[in-house]
């Protein structure tokens, strides 16, 4: 720890002793930028862009004069006022202080972008006019946004959507994660910010914390082992219809694909109904003398699991069969004639050129299907959303995180240990998919398989 802070003050301390050479050897143009944008463009006669950035600091300044400060201080109290009904005092809504003083905080830092920007625009044509060469117009500036740098042209509302619909709502949520947002902190009562609080009672002996590690652990073998199973069946089942002597492929390949195009949730509740405890297959098990089975009751816990593994491997084995198929036609034939010549037989082929070739092309995929069933809402709300088990909060024995996740924040409004779990599912996921790809064929033999 004590290393972290001296190598952050010793950056500081560079980045301060930078700005006063930088300020040293900067002409009058470019520190008359620092003191007012704008202004050194206007010195080199560059007025579109120099009425540009005065505009952006006109607005900024009358921005956080009248809302801005004050949405940052929201977010930093959470507000300080709290309702009162029977004297029908409105008080303060602490998560909309905060979303507001994010919005607030990200515009300044845009602000303080801008800001850079424009002293280094300045900076910038100052070394052009050192070279002999005139300052760029407004309508050369135009004429580069649609030709040189059309790219920042078309890129721009992607951008910007990306920070407003994806960027916003994540750290929105990092921050619920620290806040005791949740039942009874619900406004009109005022939320507090409480630190790692959610993080200490998900780890901690209490009701949730051996929840969350029975629920990590079965998580964690769910998502291993149907990504296995669904890739090594559409990794066969592409091998088999990929082999001269099959019959009809056209149909073995329509059969599958049909399975697939059937939306999900219908899927999932035609299986339930079939595996419900008066459903087809206790009938007939029944019928045939035997007793009914706890597929999806309170008792069938691995019932249920496997069925949900099955279920999984039909809704998803299409989609890899589909893959495997368009890697295979890829290979090139000369190399299974050249293991036939030297005696390799059917396996070692198989073990040989096809696994590595197409493990090597479907890694990327591989770890977007574990992230996909290490999040798996459907599978496991359709069969059994209506069963609790015994040991388990507000969960049972066949939820995965994002199901418990689900039943914490909406069903029972514990917003932010949700927020909380969320992050920690992040951070699993994204651990574990940098460790598979780094170890992977993909990133080790790249060259290989060129």
């Amino acid at each position: 720890m004590k290393r972290f802070f001296r190598r952050l003050g010793k950056n500081i301390v560079d980045l301060w002793t930078n700005f006063i050479n930088f300020f040293k050897v900067a002409n009058l143009n470019v520190k008359a930028s620092m003191c007012l944008m704008g202004a050194g463009q206007f010195m080199y006669r560059q007025i579109g862009r120099g009425i540009l950035y005065l505009g952006i600091e006109i607005l900024g300044i009358l921005f956080f004069s009248i809302y801005g400060f004050q949405w940052l201080v929201g977010l930093i109290t959470l507000g300080t006022v709290e309702a009162d009904p029977w004297t029908g005092l409105e008080g303060d809504n602490s998560v909309i202080f905060m979303l507001l003083g994010l919005m607030s905080l990200v515009l300044l830092i845009l602000f303080i972008a801008l800001y850079i920007l424009n002293v280094r625009d300045v900076y910038n044509t100052s070394k052009l006019v050192l070279r002999g060469e005139k300052p760029k117009t407004f309508k050369q500036d135009l004429k580069d946004l649609l030709d040189k740098k059309f790219y920042k042209t078309v890129l721009f509302l992607p951008i910007l959507g990306t920070i407003i619909f994806s960027l916003l709502p994540i750290v929105f949520m990092i921050l619920i994660a620290f806040t005791n947002y949740g039942e009874p902190y619900i406004p009109p009562v005022l939320v507090d910010w409480i630190g790692l609080e959610n993080f200490i009672k998900v780890f901690s002996i209490g009701d949730i914390g051996p929840t969350f590690f029975k629920i990590l652990g079965w998580n964690i073998l769910w998502a291993i082992a149907t990504t296995l199973l669904n890739y090594v069946l559409g990794l066969l089942l592409a091998i088999l219809l990929n082999k001269k002597i099959v019959k009809g492929k056209f149909f073995w390949r329509l059969f599958p694909i049909l399975a697939y195009a059937i939306p999900g949730f219908i899927t999932l509740t035609a299986f339930k109904f079939m595996f419900s405890q008066g459903g087809p297959i206790n009938f007939y098990i029944e019928q045939a003398g035997g007793s009914a089975l706890p597929f999806l009751t309170k008792d069938g816990t691995w019932w249920a699991r496997l069925i949900g593994l099955l279920i999984n491997a039909w809704l998803t084995v299409p989609s890899v069969m589909l893959l495997a198929t368009g890697i295979l036609s890829n290979i090139n034939n000369d190399l299974y004639e050249a293991a036939k010549i030297d005696g390799a037989g059917a396996f070692r082929q198989f073990k040989d050129i096809t696994l590595p070739f197409v493990v090597f092309a479907t890694t990327p995929t591989l770890i977007t299907s574990f992230i996909g069933n290490f999040n798996n809402f459907g599978v496991f709300y359709f069969l059994r959303s209506d069963v609790t088990s015994n040991g388990y909060f507000v969960s049972n024995d066949t939820d995965l995180l994002i199901n418990w996740l689900y039943r914490l924040s909406i069903d029972n409004k514990y917003y932010s240990i949700g927020a909380a779990i969320s992050l920690i599912i992040f951070i699993i996921t994204s651990a574990i998919s940098l460790i598979i790809y780094i170890k992977s064929p993909a990133y080790k033999k790249e060259d290989t398989f060129r």
